[in-house]
């Protein structure tokens, strides 16, 4: 059986009087369950806050992104060595924002996919396509390249250990959601297309959804066979939303 996951993904928000609510309101109500996995990615400046009332909790940790540089003269960059070092086992990568609105080519995201690998963190790798893409039939062409990207570059044995998360374009903060079915189908393929390489891998392969989930409509995405948890972003920041999101895994 995969392991399962709900892992929020703060985005460009908190303060840390809020933070320490919104946390330890999480620490006292998210239990150990064998096989399932609940994290925040919180902004860098909160990974010591978050590490200081996580620490001995249910809950892991991780960062929003990652530099594509291991060291050096690069102002403003946080390796992946940089935020193990507060305890993160987590590092998202490709995520449509940073795609779309940072310049995150598939390269640069393959090369923040192996710092995260050698760091010994988590990597949540992200695909997904625009509402345009969508509508004009590319959805497994757009999700295949950036999905391929990672695989030539680290092979398919890369994607061991990691997590993939598919996460519309149209579906993020906009509050419209893919269907239960049209998100299966979406994660079968991208199974399939693992499996087309090593099917051991693809078979345990966690495959997130993203994409307006709320305590609402998680149950019925999670019963999906291929949809293994979420990836998790506004409702991540009500402790209500993000536990019912959880107690719905």
């Amino acid at each position: 059986m995969r392991n399962r996951f709900v892992i929020g993904n703060w985005k460009l928000n908190g303060e840390l009087d809020a933070n320490a609510v919104l946390l330890a309101d999480l620490n006292q109500k998210v239990n150990r369950e064998s096989g399932k996995f609940c994290a925040v990615c919180v902004p860098f400046v909160y990974l010591a806050q978050t590490q200081n009332v996580l620490g001995k909790s249910n809950i892991g940790w991780g960062a929003q992104d990652i530099s594509r540089y291991v060291a050096g003269a690069y102002t403003g960059e946080v390796s992946a060595k940089m935020v193990s070092e507060f305890g993160c086992r987590y590092a998202i990568v490709g995520h449509s924002e940073r795609r779309a609105m940072l310049g995150d080519t598939d390269a640069v995201v393959a090369e923040k996919f192996g710092n995260a690998k050698k760091a010994v963190l988590t990597p949540v790798l992200c695909v997904g396509e625009t509402l345009d893409e969508r509508v004009a039939g590319n959805t497994e062409n757009v999700v295949m390249r950036q999905l391929h990207a990672v695989i030539e570059t680290h092979g398919v044995a890369g994607l061991s250990g990691a997590i993939l998360a598919y996460e519309p374009v149209w579906a993020i903060g906009t509050g419209k959601t893919a269907t239960p079915q049209e998100a299966e189908a979406v994660h079968a393929f991208l199974r399939a297309e693992i499996a087309r390489l090593d099917v051991e891998i693809a078979a345990a392969m966690p495959i997130l959804y993203g994409g307006s989930v709320k305590k609402a409509n998680a149950k019925e995405l999670f019963a999906m066979s291929n949809i293994d948890g979420g990836l998790i972003g506004g409702a991540s920041l009500v402790a209500e939303e993000f536990l019912g999101i959880w107690q719905a895994l």
